[in-house]
């Protein structure tokens, strides 16, 4: 189990490139991420996205990718329309101004847009740079969300004893209740009629309040759940989905429970198993 929330740093420096990757991890629903690279390696983007798209299954992950190479060969070219463009500029200003001077070779040089300045860059060769730098960032990433996630598993399986040690308790009580059911109906029955009982009477409104209040088919299906959300918790990397899931139906299970039992232990117990739930969801909001 990994949480979502996690912090790596790595960085390079060699006579060439200087390099460094810092990787942010939230919280949320669904899988976002956010690639922060300087201008000239946008083309690059698709690779880190793909790249992090595999290492992480839900969150808002923040790649940010600093680089700056020392000797990248640079094309300079002039911008011929620039050029002509300043020339008519000054050619009407000194016409204004009436005056034959004409403006210098540095100032046509400061002009913007008049000398164009494009660094060579080579993408591959910069991403055999980037890569290992990234996979070790990444590997302290998820370092650090699965030792946070190991730690977040331990309370969430703690709060899943709770539950279990509940369900032991009401499932305890379901045949009591059903024995109390009967036990009170043929009291009714008997303080009405005395001795003249119709068994078959209370067979009949006895089934009608057991459907009503017996609780044996939510345990069941309650303890399911239980089992499966270990399991899956256990065995997926990325559960955090399914364990949502899982707490809804057992919360749908337990809301169930607590309306039907007139039992008062039962509803003391309903209560603590929707406490735990409460905790087990809370804690899964951090879980990828």
């Amino acid at each position: 189990m990994k949480s979502m929330t996690g912090y790596a740093y790595e960085e390079r420096q060699d006579e060439l490139v200087s390099l460094s990757i810092e990787i942010k991890g939230y919280n949320s629903r669904f899988l976002e991420l956010f690639i922060y690279l300087p201008p000239y390696l946008s083309s690059l983007e698709p690779k880190v996205r793909e790249y992090m798209a595999g290492r992480c299954r839900r969150g808002k992950v923040e790649v940010n990718i600093r680089f700056k190479e020392y000797h990248a060969g640079v094309s300079v070219a002039v911008n011929r329309e620039a050029v002509r463009a300043y020339g008519d500029a000054f050619s009407v200003l000194a016409q204004i101004l009436g005056t034959p001077e004409k403006p210098s070779l540095s100032a046509v040089l400061g002009m913007e847009g008049v000398l164009e300045v494009e660094k060579n860059r080579d993408d591959e060769r910069n991403w055999r740079y980037i890569e290992p730098c990234l996979k070790v960032a990444s590997d302290r990433f998820d370092g650090e969300r699965l030792r946070e996630g190991e730690h977040t598993l331990g309370d969430i399986l703690s709060h899943i004893t709770v539950l279990e040690s509940s369900v032991q308790i009401a499932a305890s009580h379901a045949p009591l209740m059903e024995i109390a059911i009967r036990e009170n109906l043929r009291n009714r029955f008997t303080e009405l009629l005395g001795d003249q009982i119709d068994e078959n009477r209370i067979l009949a409104e006895t089934a009608v309040l057991l459907m009503k209040y017996t609780i044996s088919e939510e345990i069941s299906r309650l303890s399911s759940h239980i089992s499966e959300f270990r399991a899956e918790a256990e065995r997926n990397p990325s559960p955090g989905k399914k364990l949502d899931f899982l707490c809804q139906e057992m919360n749908r299970e337990v809301n169930t429970i607590g309306s039907k039992t007139p039992d008062l232990e039962v509803s003391r117990v309903v209560v603590d198993m929707k406490d735990s739930l409460e905790n087990i969801r809370e804690q899964l909001r951090n879980v990828e």
